[in-house]
């Protein structure tokens, strides 16, 4: 998507349609070490307060501010003290949706995202897992609230949607979270194309009564 304007109307939307037409858009960091680009095959859409599964359920704090400002923000968080994983934020301001990037293909900069992740065996397993797909990408703490561009914006991060997505578009549960509140009944919110390689593994959470883990947004 071409403005910054357009793409803030495009993740203004409800949370559980901008996920969705995310896949198969390419996003990019542009960095003076190069430009790595990795075609979205996999995300998941949390809701903010009300859903068990968000680390805005219980309202705004320092750490979530961002998720209650406008969209075409990043949200970046430590997880598990080991990984950065990377959201975008949509819907009205507010509302702390956010969309988290949990899995795709590289397809600009292979060579620069392999020395970020020379522990990937194949090219695949590069982004395939937010954490990867963070790493690949370049992205930190650095970029928490940073704004996301269009394809034509000076932004550092950018977003170019694709006009037509390949292959069928699955959903079912998020991971992680499942235990939270029947989260995989209620909340089959995990959003993926089908038959591609770069598309993490479903580890369902731990069941137990209070929300309490921070592998998701």
């Amino acid at each position: 998507m071409a403005g910054s304007v357009a793409l803030q109307r495009f993740l203004a939307r409800p949370v559980l349609d901008v996920a969705p037409a995310l896949l198969g858009a390419v996003i990019e960091h542009h960095t003076a070490a190069g430009v790595v680009a990795v075609r979205l095959t996999e995300v998941e859409a949390y809701a903010g307060p009300g859903d068990p599964g968000s680390h805005a359920r219980n309202g705004p704090t320092p750490r979530t501010a961002v998720m209650f400002g406008p969209p075409a923000r990043l949200y970046v968080y430590f997880s598990y003290g080991m990984h950065w994983c990377v959201n975008v934020v949509c819907g009205p301001v507010g509302s702390a949706s956010a969309v988290l990037l949990r899995g795709g293909e590289v397809v600009r900069g292979l060579e620069l995202a392999r020395t970020r992740r020379p522990a990937a065996r194949q090219d695949r397993d590069l982004a395939r897992g937010p954490a990867r797909l963070a790493s690949a990408l370049g992205l930190d703490k650095s970029l928490d609230g940073a704004a996301l561009g269009g394809s034509r914006s000076s932004s550092a991060v950018r977003l170019r949607r694709s006009g037509r997505v390949a292959g069928e578009v699955c959903t079912g549960p998020r991971v992680g979270v499942s235990g939270v509140g029947g989260d995989a009944v209620r909340y089959p919110w995990r959003f993926w194309l089908d038959g591609e390689p770069t598309v993490s593994t479903y580890r369902p959470g731990a069941t137990r009564s209070e929300p309490g883990r921070d592998a998701s947004p």
